[in-house]
């Protein structure tokens, strides 16, 4: 285990994506630049060698400000086009990772393994100069006359600037423990409360239909309805669970129906089995299919929409009779089916937490740093980078885009600065 010297230029807290990131474009900028990484865990790297099922979905084919919420979106747009996803592949193909693209764009390692990206990454701050101390954590940061006094477990290191890469508090035992917005807040940041986003949802334990469904995957679009008005439809994969719901459309979710808790304001969720369609048009498909098909069951003819188990559990929950013949559905119970189909009322009572969330919402105020080079506003040398900014992405590597473009332009102001 390498022991840290005395003071630094540059002390980055934090060996994940972003800090890594920001620790090898500092060195590659400007290798006068004495470089340390400050790790709590004795390993690094641990979100990175879970994420994507272990395989890392390092980024996506297409990247823009409108994939991410939190802060101003000019801000992430101007942070994205300097590091954009093609100069992110190029950097992973140079330090020895190729990558290959998969549905919804997700670009993976071509050897599917996240150990090659994290590997190729510490490989490479190691291959610039940058010091790496695993097992050193960082409690505290104080600012003194010379730059910024770091107080960890194990003693105090000096440097003239510090990068905050120390994420946010999704996945804690990966080593997110939200010590860092402590820090920034101390320092004199404004930090937008934090929720998990990217979160399972869990359901009514009454409502027993996710139960019966466990292991049903499906698209679908989920509309939340914030203060009786829809905020936001997302369209995507629904994985029924025994706890709830689970999937991409659903993660991506959590974060507005958390965030609607946090404000105490009234949130809902609905499902629509047919994506895209409203209630007219789904109306109007089961009166075309009752006068082409008159003796065709209604169970036989739902599930050919969606998945046999989920038509049984909209015809027992809706209490209508499976084995009726099209011809012979009322007009009653036709529209009822067809307003459950668009809006499904699903009883969400919370989520699986930050134990299970891939990411964290809100964070250091988005305002108060500079796009141009990641460098707080209110703290002179101070830098953010990554999660621990109010900036999460949706399911897709897009939150992995934003450590690499944002570590980037820290490290090449960091590079650059004289200071």
């Amino acid at each position: 285990m390498r022991e840290p010297s005395q003071s630094y230029d540059v002390a980055v807290v934090g060996a994940g994506a972003a800090g890594l990131t920001t620790a090898i474009f500092s060195r590659r900028f400007n290798r006068a630049r004495s470089v340390v990484l400050l790790e709590g865990a004795r390993k690094p790297g641990a979100k990175i060698l879970v994420s994507g099922g272990s395989r890392c979905n390092v980024t996506n084919a297409t990247v823009t400000e409108r994939d991410f919420w939190g802060g101003r979106a000019s801000i992430v747009r101007r942070v994205l086009r300097t590091f954009p996803v093609a100069d992110t592949i190029a950097f992973f193909r140079e330090i020895g990772v190729g990558l290959h693209e998969e549905a919804g764009g997700k670009l993976f390692p071509d050897t599917n393994r996240a150990r090659d990206v994290l590997d190729a990454l510490l490989r490479e701050s190691e291959t610039v100069g940058a010091e790496l101390c695993p097992g050193w954590r960082v409690v505290d940061v104080e600012q003194s006359a010379a730059g910024f006094r770091i107080v960890t477990d194990r003693g105090v290191v000096r440097a003239a600037n510090v990068v905050l890469a120390t994420g946010g508090q999704s996945l804690p035992k990966s080593g997110s423990d939200g010590v860092g917005f402590a820090i920034a807040r101390r320092l004199g940041h404004t930090i937008v409360p934090t929720t998990p986003a990217l979160a399972p949802l869990t359901l009514d334990d009454g409502y027993a239909v996710h139960r019966t469904l466990s292991g049903v995957s499906q698209d679908v679009e989920l509309a939340v309805w914030v203060d009786g008005a829809v905020a936001v439809r997302l369209s995507g994969a629904l994985l029924w669970t025994h706890f709830g719901i689970s999937g991409p459309v659903a993660l991506n979710a959590s974060r507005h129906w958390l965030r609607a808790q946090l404000e105490r304001r009234a949130v809902a969720i609905t499902a629509n089995v047919c994506p895209g369609a409203r209630f007219d048009d789904v109306d109007a498909r089961w009166q075309q299919r009752a006068a082409t098909n008159p003796k065709a069951s209604l169970d036989a003819s739902l599930a050919t929409l969606v998945p046999t188990s989920v038509a049984t559990a909209f015809t027992r929950q809706l209490e209508i009779d499976g084995s009726v013949a099209l011809a012979h559905l009322s007009r009653e119970d036709r529209r009822r089916l067809s307003k459950a189909m668009v809006e499904w009322p699903l009883p969400v009572v919370g989520t699986r937490g930050y134990t299970y969330a891939e990411a964290t919402a809100g964070g250091v105020a988005l305002n108060e740093l500079d796009p141009a080079t990641m460098a707080s506003r209110v703290c002179p040398g101070l830098y953010c980078v990554g999660e621990i900014a109010d900036v999460d992405g949706r399911i897709g590597g897009f939150n992995f885009q934003w450590a690499w473009s944002s570590g980037f332009v820290a490290g090449r102001a960091l590079g650059r600065s004289s200071g």
